[in-house]
């Protein structure tokens, strides 16, 4: 099975920094590569330690099953693998639970930049037919996070560092008005939800778990600050654009001395939206995409 960003534990990648090309021909498979199998090491720094584990290189990037990590207020309940009844259960297609499990392997490189993506391939490791696999490589192709050649396939897409100042100026733009409007809009069920994911990132020991474990409790927390903005347009934007700057997160991952502070910040923002105080969830929206983007570009 597909492992879920949201919903599995433990899926480490360790990539150097070397940037696949863009073009007309798919981007080679020695652009970015995984670590070689060996021990754990940590790193010290702000927010503390950080594991780091090997992924494994295969040609469809598929992994096998993990147990289960927290889910973000959107998605919690959602099971770690998929299945014809987990779909029917949810209401969404079997292209849905493809999609999903195909964007959230894409974003934190389980599939690396470069590898192929066969329809068939996936399509039985899913469990699901290649039509539902056809459909979700094309609303990825459209999330920019696949690339698709005329006669030879499509192909995980390439990282291209210089995009990183082009994302971060939008988001500088959009995460603030994201933040207000759920301060502003958020259901009483939201802030539950919200509150009690501030709690557990409050609670959370760096030390003792995996960088990616870490970046799913950022990506829960801007899903779930986007959804609760009540404007499903900003949501749309928004999420694609934090699809992108997660995997040019992932990308230096190794290299980041202070994720767990990173991630931890997240606690003020959380507060702000679920107390109402527009004005300071936009500040320290704005305030967490600036040192997203002063990071990665001081280990570049």
């Amino acid at each position: 099975m597909w492992p879920s960003l949201l919903s599995t534990t433990d899926v480490s990648v360790v990539v150097d920094c070397r940037i696949a090309g863009r073009g007309g021909q798919p981007p080679p498979t020695t652009s970015v590569h995984a670590a070689a199998p060996g021990p754990a090491r940590s790193r010290g720094g702000e927010g503390g330690a950080v594991r780091r584990s090997e992924v494994q290189e295969r040609g469809a990037g598929v992994g096998g099953p993990h147990p289960g990590g927290p889910p973000s207020p959107r998605e919690a309940g959602r099971g770690s693998g998929p299945s014809r009844a987990g779909a029917a259960a949810r209401g969404g297609s079997l292209a849905d639970l493809a999609y999903e499990h195909l964007r959230d392997a894409l974003l934190v490189l389980e599939v690396r930049p470069g590898a192929p993506l066969k329809d068939d391939v996936v399509a039985r490791e899913l469990d699901v037919g290649r039509t539902p696999v056809r459909e979700a490589l094309k609303r990825l192709e459209t999330d920019r996070l696949v690339v698709t050649y005329p006669r030879r396939g499509t192909f995980a897409a390439p990282i291209d560092i210089s995009d990183l100042g082009q994302i971060s100026e939008v988001r500088r733009s959009l995460e603030p008005l994201a933040a207000a409007g759920a301060a502003r809009r958020a259901t009483d069920e939201q802030r539950a939800g919200l509150a009690g994911l501030a709690a557990t990132i409050a609670a959370l020991d760096p030390p003792a778990m995996t960088a990616v474990e870490l970046m799913r409790h950022d990506v829960a927390v801007h899903r779930g600050v986007y959804a609760a903005s009540g404007n499903p347009h900003l949501e749309d934007v928004l999420v694609r654009l934090d699809n992108l700057a997660t995997r040019i997160w992932c990308l230096v991952l190794d290299r980041l001395p202070a994720i767990g502070g990173h991630v931890h910040e997240h606690v003020d923002l959380l507060r702000a939206v679920v107390e109402g105080r527009e004005d300071d969830a936009a500040a320290l929206a704005e305030e967490h995409v600036a040192a997203f983007e002063r990071t990665v570009r001081g280990v570049l």
